[in-house]
């Protein structure tokens, strides 16, 4: 089991309990593993307690920045007290982190690095690579659910599934920014495609980034909502597909940078950075693994 140390007071991710973590590396790193883990624990709590949060409906009359605020300060510190009591996540990342900690050379003094070198002590390592696996495992996982939708829809129009899915990707990000109904449910829009003056189907109104010369700015928008992921992959396969504005972009098949680039010259988003979010998310995906 997992020595529980009391961390109800401060995160390891502001600067001061971050330099004290290290510290703590160089005298104990396996005090400072289980230490780092209990930190993620927390963190990893945090976010789930967020999301649960953000998938809620809080357009109700006492919903304002203020609540926000202090609903957020809440979540924090009940992810603290629950990691203080240990929900077995810091266990098993303490017992696979120690495995891979293991082949460091012994040298008769803890394995850390030097505080002048910049770098971070191998259990602050850890605890930076574990968000980063947590987030790929997400990714990964969007693409897995998405991946039959693009298929199909890339074997009747004949866009690229990578297309397909790194617009999906990118413009949701990664299933964490669906577009929602007034009522809180799902308009299964994850390309932010607009509902133009020849859109008969139903509507979702929310606030979106815009870009003018440049410059980004808020204003409310009205997309498109369709009743399933299927409908909604098969409407941007159309889109890119059928339309002539299009037509470069199917020109570049099978070179993403080619098209992201033929996509933001087509005018598919105002964002001037889209053409390279767009390739490197992209690059990101391998629908060979879904």
């Amino acid at each position: 089991m997992v020595e529980r140390l009391d961390i109800s007071a401060k995160l390891a991710l502001d600067s001061r309990g971050l330099e004290q973590l290290r510290a703590q590396a160089k005298q104990s790193p396996d005090q400072a593993l289980k230490a780092a883990a209990q930190q993620f624990e927390s963190v990893f709590l945090n976010m789930m307690l967020k999301s649960m949060r953000e998938a809620t409906p809080q357009d109700g009359m006492f919903d304002n920045e203020q609540t926000k605020m202090f609903t957020g300060m809440l979540d924090q510190q009940l992810a603290q007290n629950m990691a203080s009591r240990g929900v077995g996540l810091a266990d098993i990342m303490v017992q696979q982190l120690s495995r891979n900690m293991a082949g460091q050379p012994e040298t008769g003094k803890p394995a850390v690095l030097p505080a002048s070198s910049g770098a971070q002590a191998p259990a602050v390592q850890g605890m930076s690579a574990l968000p980063s696996a947590y987030s790929e495992n997400a990714q990964q996982n969007f693409v897995d659910r998405m991946t039959p939708f693009a298929m199909q829809a890339s074997r009747a129009s004949g866009v690229p599934a990578q297309l397909i899915l790194g617009q999906a990707a990118l413009e949701s990000g990664w299933g964490k920014r669906e577009i929602r109904m007034p009522d809180g449910s799902n308009s299964f829009n994850l390309f932010g495609i607009k509902a133009t003056s020849g859109w008969n189907g139903k509507v979702a109104e929310v606030m979106t980034t815009e870009y003018r010369n440049g410059i980004a700015y808020k204003q409310v928008e009205r997309f498109r909502a369709y009743s399933s992921y299927a409908e909604a992959f098969q409407d941007h396969a159309n889109l890119i597909g059928n339309n002539p504005r299009y037509a470069e972009v199917m020109q570049q098949a099978g070179n993403p940078a080619g098209m992201a680039s033929a996509i933001q010259r087509a005018g598919y988003a105002t964002d001037p950075h889209y053409a390279d979010k767009l390739a490197r998310v992209m690059g990101m995906i391998d629908v060979t693994k879904a």
